[in-house]
């Protein structure tokens, strides 16, 4: 985007004597003497300094790191130092995913005949094949800015529309009876639903919803409470979509005119939602998000009962079927040692073909010799689901991508064999291997370390590759995938006034006490920088960082 006359009007003042630079930053210890607030001609290094120190933030650990698109550092702020990158990790994995991967890469789901099919009726079981990918889903693709969505847009597509587009296509080919079970089969990932120490407490919810190779609609359902037509009767709890998964222990009351809060619990590995309090009549339905506990039975059921619908009988019941390797060696150990039969030039070989061998193309594996494909969906493009991932900062969605970088690494799609493909794709483009280590994809493990330095580096090298001197083939779709500030989700509220607003592309991350900022800024001076801004062990349930955060970057956008 170019920048506007009334930004330069606004910035000039500012900008004209704020080119005095520092390599090293410094911070002030909580109950220090805080200096006034900078004047507007004061270096950024100073401006940044007074704003750390502020007392809401002092007793914080700062990172940030600012530099030009090529790399060359503007200002620097213990960017050295480890931070929990939240969703900042997120960055990491999609830029990797696009790299090795490809924007044009599709995933395939399929149903399997397994057994002997004969005059419509199958000696066996019905299979649906997940093969990675992430939108099985009634999503609307590509995405679209929320400002630019139409007002009237009709009801949203069903969320199980593709599973009824394959139950379709399996009784067009004249199928009538199934003796065996309808299996949710997701043996095309290891059954890692989870990765080192995500917080059972986001387990519950569909933002922690387990990974799995067959996922459906975001592995979550919509929960609604309702209050009931009367006052002091039951509240009215539904689900959507309709699949007969959970059974609801329903122990709220409507109530008039107070509303109680609602808790909602679900043990691990139970199919119980226990749901207390009380709602008011007359109140707004509250709509919750829950994770479903084994997407792949989930899948299983939703297919058994469309098949059933559509007059095919089917005998058995419906089940997961799961593969579990176990831990063959540390999660550590394995993710940092190389790559087995992958040397860098094979990697980079595979960043400019992108992979093609079977054991790379997902869900597309050997069939036996007593099975048969009755339907298949492919999946959009990796890119499309990039912008989603990045735009709405999807967790399951990055756990997807991280699997199935986990196959350029050998026909194995676990967390630890991605992360490993990761590290070495991250090393390659020169980022030191003591700045990150990654134990998810999504950023919502509390293992996750990087420094703004490292982040920074992942920046430059998007945007302007070392070997050719511009940007990396897939960096536009990578660049349209990061938030744009006053527009999209997590920056909607933020830079929403000119004149940073439409000029900051950055990737938030919340976690805990954690919180990051690091994308692309647009300046007074009219080009383009780099920042990675990273606050740790902050004040809890404070935003008062996230507000110096966003001072901060006013304020490079002023000096640079």
């Amino acid at each position: 985007m170019g920048i506007s006359m009334a930004w330069a009007a606004a910035m000039a003042m500012a900008g004209a004597a704020a080119r005095a630079q520092t390599a090293a930053g410094a911070g002030t210890a909580a109950g220090a003497s805080v200096a006034p607030a900078s004047p507007p001609g004061s270096s950024l290094a100073a401006q940044i300094a007074t704003l750390v120190a502020q007392p809401a933030v002092a007793r914080a650990h700062w990172g940030v790191m600012v530099t030009t698109l090529d790399g060359k550092p503007l200002y620097a702020l213990n960017e050295g130092q480890l931070f929990q990158p939240a969703s900042n990790a997120k960055l990491y994995t999609t830029a990797a995913a696009l790299a090795i991967l490809g924007p044009d890469k599709t995933f395939e789901t399929r149903v399997v005949a397994k057994g002997n099919l004969a005059g419509g009726v199958l000696n066996g079981d019905l299979e649906l094949v997940g093969g990675g990918d992430a939108n099985l889903s009634g999503r609307r693709m590509p995405y679209v800015y929320p400002a630019s969505r139409p007002t009237d847009t009709g009801p949203p597509p069903a969320p199980l529309r593709y599973l009824e587009q394959l139950a379709d296509e399996v009784v067009a080919k004249g199928l009538k009876e199934v003796d065996g079970d309808v299996v949710g089969d997701d043996t095309y990932f290891a059954w890692e639903p989870y990765a080192s120490d995500w917080a059972v407490d986001d387990l519950v919810w569909g933002y922690g919803a387990p990974v799995s190779a067959l996922s459906i609609n975001d592995n979550q359902i919509e929960m609604t409470v309702a209050a009931g037509a009367n006052h002091g009767g039951k509240a009215v709890v539904t689900m959507k979509p309709d699949v007969p998964y959970y059974t609801i222990d329903n122990e709220v009351w409507s109530s008039n005119p107070f509303k109680n809060p609602l808790l909602i619990d679900r043990a691990p590995g139970s199919k119980v939602v226990k749901v207390i309090g009380g709602i008011a009549t007359g109140a707004a339905p509250d709509v919750e998000e829950l994770a479903i506990e084994d997407p792949a039975e989930y899948a299983a059921i939703a297919l058994k009962s469309m098949m059933e619908r559509r007059g095919v009988i089917v005998k058995g019941r419906a089940r997961a079927q799961h593969w579990n390797p176990g831990d063959l060696m540390g999660f550590l150990e394995e993710t940092h040692r190389p790559v087995p039969g992958m040397s860098d030039q094979l990697l980079e070989t595979l960043m400019e073909t992108h992979p093609t061998s079977v054991c790379y193309d997902s869900g597309r594996p050997n069939l036996g010799n007593d099975e048969a494909v009755l339907a298949t969906h492919t999946s959009a493009p990796l890119a499309e689901d990039v912008v989603v991932t990045n735009k709405v900062s999807q967790n399951l969605h990055a756990e997807i991508m991280l699997r199935n970088l986990g196959f350029v690494g050998g026909c194995w799609g676990s967390i630890a064999k991605g992360a490993a493909v990761e590290r070495q794709f991250l090393q390659l483009i020169g980022i030191d291997k003591d700045d990150f280590v990654f134990f998810d994809g999504s950023g919502l493990s509390g293992h996750d370390l990087v420094t703004p330095r490292a982040t920074a580096k992942l920046l430059s090298y998007a945007a302007l590759d070392p070997k050719t001197g511009g940007p990396q083939a897939w960096f536009a779709d990578w660049k349209a995938s990061l938030p744009v500030g006053g527009e999209d989700k997590g920056l909607a509220t933020r830079f929403a006034k000119p004149p940073l607003k439409d000029h900051v592309f950055a990737k938030t991350g919340t976690l805990g006490e954690a919180r990051a900022l690091s994308g692309y800024l647009d300046c007074a001076s009219g080009r383009t920088v780099i920042f990675s801004i990273m606050v740790g062990n902050h004040a809890p349930g404070s935003n008062a960082d996230r507000d110096v955060m966003d001072k901060i970057v006013a304020a490079i956008a002023a000096a640079e």
